[in-house]
């Protein structure tokens, strides 16, 4: 049975940038340039603060004088510690899945993002239920999209993940400890788009659900 989001996913919420091939291979010619000159190595990873955090149904602000940008992803609840766990192991320190819009004012650079475009107010919507592991067996098989105003204007699928999800539960919890609660977003993926004041928001996976928004002015 679903639980509450409000109940479980009570953690931090950890992002990942660049989860998307689509995404990570159009980026691929700036970070071949300096000072980096080479794609990175690691996940890329930001935290969306307390204050950001928001609901299904909830307005989101369109702060005054900037573009605002939708992020439909996939997020993983930690169910259980997990700290330094094997890739082989790590789905079963997964409670459930969830739906997740991470807003963001357009994005300079994705090797540092940046907390004045990531962490306003109301910037992660989270649906109300998470829906157990046993429930979604294909977790690396989930269409995406992005409708606004009723037309698709993102779709993707996480069998497109850069890194799997036990891959970044591994790779995370090799130098920090996941607590349980905590909220692993997989990443947005490629074309990204501008949403104004008066615009319908709604995310949905399969399997999932959807996750509607709208958006209101400053």
């Amino acid at each position: 049975m679903p639980r509450a989001a409000s109940e479980i996913a009570t953690g931090t919420l950890f992002g990942v940038a660049l989860n998307y091939t689509g995404l990570l291979q159009s980026r691929l010619a700036e970070f071949n340039q300096p000072p980096y000159q080479q794609p990175p190595q690691k996940p890329v990873l930001f935290i969306k603060t307390p204050n950001t955090r928001t609901t299904d149904g909830q307005a989101v602000t369109a702060p005054a004088g900037e573009r605002l940008q939708p992020g439909p992803a996939l997020g993983v609840v930690i169910g259980k510690t997990a700290s330094r766990v094997a890739e082989q192991d790590a789905l079963a320190h997964v409670a459930g899945y969830l739906i997740v819009n991470e807003f963001s004012l357009p994005e300079d650079s994705y090797y540092r993002p940046a907390v004045k475009a990531k962490c306003r107010d109301g910037f992660c919507a989270l649906s109300s239920e998470v829906i157990p592991t046993r429930d979604v067996p294909h977790a690396h098989n989930l269409i995406l999209k992005l409708l606004v105003n009723g037309e698709v204007r993102q779709e993707n699928t996480t069998a497109n993940f850069v890194r799997s999800i036990p891959r970044l539960i591994a790779e995370l919890s090799e130098f920090m400890t996941l607590h349980e609660g905590d909220v692993l977003i997989t990443g947005t993926p490629e074309g990204r788009v501008d949403v104004v004041p008066g615009d319908d928001v709604v995310v949905e996976i399969s399997g999932l659900g959807r996750l509607r928004n709208s958006i209101v002015a400053e």
